[in-house]
């Protein structure tokens, strides 16, 4: 069997600390490809700054012929079949479609897609007409809480499921996780229309890309199931990082509290919470993009799809605009969405919305 010939897309450095500026995920990604040395070997890796990718290089076995600053010449001296694309948001739409035209195979691309929801559909409409298989690093779904929660959906344990509920951060960076795993639950479906509410008066910017302060949102997805988010100061609401709510019980990821389990269940009519075992998993790992890359790997030597394909990002991702554009028309988005841009970030650049800099909002 042939080993995938991988190559990477920004290596960034390493951080000491993990934050809005950095993770260091190509080097998380590149330990997942890693651990499946039967299927792939990393052979080339690309970043503006040389010093970064030959760090990456170094730890990771690629060749010093495999080092490049220019993406472009990477791919045209490379024979690769998979790439990791491990860059800000911004980057992420014109460098997978720039690896989608140089002939690769896979495309495994950082969240959130994209920074506009135009760039979300060229990206995936470029990658389906060449035959390449997009997918995101939306690795939650691959957790033992994540797994056993829907296991215990699909069973019935709470019977018919009515809504699906998070909180977070924000809708956009980390909500791209959210409205991911949501749709996960509710059966891979697209929404129907979105209303939402925003406040964004201190600048916050992950990745360079803006994140609004606070947020609540409802949606319906087209088979009846209904969503509510709820992200900044008033992730309370929810008090859970994912709850589904059944016709004849809850489950809930992540309840609000001390001492809690990651993963509970509490039936109606049948007493209090039921604790459920997730081993020494929690809701961020370890071993959730190891099994993301390797399913994306998976899916590639069978011919189908990968459980992060381009089709469920899309799903998730146009929620997370339409919730920016129903702050922006003060009403009701009906979907499918037709805007082209982020509408965050145009509200942002009219003066409708005037965040303080984030110098400011930290002295106060």
């Amino acid at each position: 069997m042939a080993k995938y010939r991988v190559g990477f897309i920004g290596t960034g450095r390493k951080p000491v600390r993990a934050g809005p500026e950095g993770y260091g995920m190509a080097h998380q990604h590149a330990a997942a490809y890693k651990a499946l040395p039967e299927e792939c070997e990393i052979v080339a890796c690309a970043d503006i700054v040389r010093e970064n990718a030959e760090a990456f290089a170094a730890m990771w076995g690629v060749p010093a012929s495999g080092v490049y600053t220019d993406v472009g010449t990477m791919l045209q001296s490379e024979v690769l079949d998979v790439v990791s694309v491990c860059v800000w948001p911004h980057l992420h739409a014109p460098l997978v479609i720039e690896a989608a035209c140089a002939g690769v195979k896979a495309i495994h691309c950082e969240k959130p897609m994209a920074d506009t929801w135009g760039a979300s559909r060229l990206m995936a409409q470029e990658c389906a007409r060449r035959g390449v298989r997009l997918s995101f690093n939306h690795q939650r779904r691959f957790g033992r809480p994540f797994r056993q929660a829907k296991a215990m959906l699909d069973q019935g344990v709470i019977g018919q499921l009515r809504r699906v509920e998070f909180s977070a951060g924000n809708l956009y960076d980390y909500g791209s996780h959210s409205f991911e795993l949501s749709g996960y639950f509710a059966g891979e479906r697209p929404a129907r229309w979105v209303i939402a509410q925003i406040d964004y008066r201190s600048e916050s910017l992950v990745f360079g890309a803006h994140n609004e302060n606070q947020a609540l949102a409802q949606w319906e997805y087209d088979n009846g199931v209904h969503g509510l988010a709820a992200t900044g100061r008033g992730g309370g609401l929810v008090g859970a990082h994912n709850r589904l709510v059944g016709e004849e019980g809850i489950i809930e990821l992540g309840p609000q509290g001390e001492g809690l389990p990651v993963l509970r269940v509490r039936r109606y009519g049948a007493g209090g919470w039921e604790a459920v075992d997730c081993g020494r998993e929690d809701l961020h790992g370890p071993g959730y993009i190891e099994r993301g890359i390797a399913d994306v790997l998976a899916a590639l030597r069978a011919g189908g799809e990968s459980e992060l394909c381009a089709r469920h990002a899309l799903n998730a991702t146009e929620i997370i605009f339409a919730c920016w554009e129903s702050s922006r028309r003060r009403g009701r988005v009906d979907l499918p969405l037709t805007i082209a841009d982020n509408p965050l970030q145009a509200m942002v650049a009219s003066g409708e919305l005037t965040p303080r800099p984030r110098e400011q909002a930290l002295a106060r």
